[in-house]
């Protein structure tokens, strides 16, 4: 672990070195669920202020990133935003990660002077970005905005678990799970659930994966 964080930090260090004032890192949450939003996160660091034991939000235990989200807040300047369920539904899933990422950019309060995006896109954004596949893996920064995203939608599906009861939403966050995939064949969908998805792996047509990354659930 001690590894994979020195790994972590060395890589925003070494982009630092190209770029004059503020490195941001941005990730998102809730690409592949049946339910519930997508968020976005951006996390900047200021001087050396990154907390110890950053790692990957897939790779760390719930109660972890719960500590650590705290920590960035405490440590680092934090952007956060959400793209809604009928929103999803009307410019699709990707366009809407990316529009949640975007979201979180200009929420931060500050203009990161150069951004680290997950993955392979970029945002349609004035600013100096460079796309890293797997970026949550590789920088402190991306990480710390993947368990900033993470662990703000977990807390939001809880809180629909309170508006929609019989779901079972805080307990699997909107992943396809056996449990959900029933509780959808019994009770049918409610708003919240991402109805052109949810029709493809009714179907047949796309699976389902629970947040654990365990096999398809249809």
């Amino acid at each position: 672990m001690k590894l994979d964080f020195e790994r972590l930090i060395r890589f925003d260090q070494l982009v630092k070195k190209k770029v004059r004032g503020l490195l941001a890192g941005a990730d998102e949450a809730g690409r592949g669920p049946l339910a519930g939003p997508v968020v976005g996160a951006v996390v900047i660091f200021p001087g050396e202020s990154c907390p110890q034991g950053l790692h990957d939000s897939k790779k760390l235990s719930p109660a972890r990133r719960r500590h650590l989200f705290w920590e960035i807040l405490r440590s680092g300047l934090v952007g956060i935003g959400l793209v809604d369920v009928p929103t999803i539904e009307r410019i699709n899933i990707h366009q809407a990660s990316l529009l949640a990422m975007k979201r979180a950019v200009l929420g931060l309060g500050r203009t990161p002077d150069f951004l680290l995006i997950d993955g392979r896109f970029t945002l349609d954004l004035p600013l100096p970005q460079r796309a890293v596949v797997r970026g949550d893996a590789k920088s402190a920064s991306i990480a710390a905005a993947s368990i900033i995203a993470k662990v703000y939608r977990d807390a939001w599906m809880s809180g629909l678990d309170l508006e929609y009861p019989g779901y079972a939403f805080s307990r699997h966050k909107g992943y396809g799970t056996r449990e959900h995939m029933a509780r959808i064949q019994s009770q049918g969908p409610c708003p919240e659930h991402r109805i052109s998805f949810l029709s493809n792996v009714l179907a047949g047509n796309a699976w389902a994966v629970s947040p654990a990354g365990d096999q398809p659930c249809v």
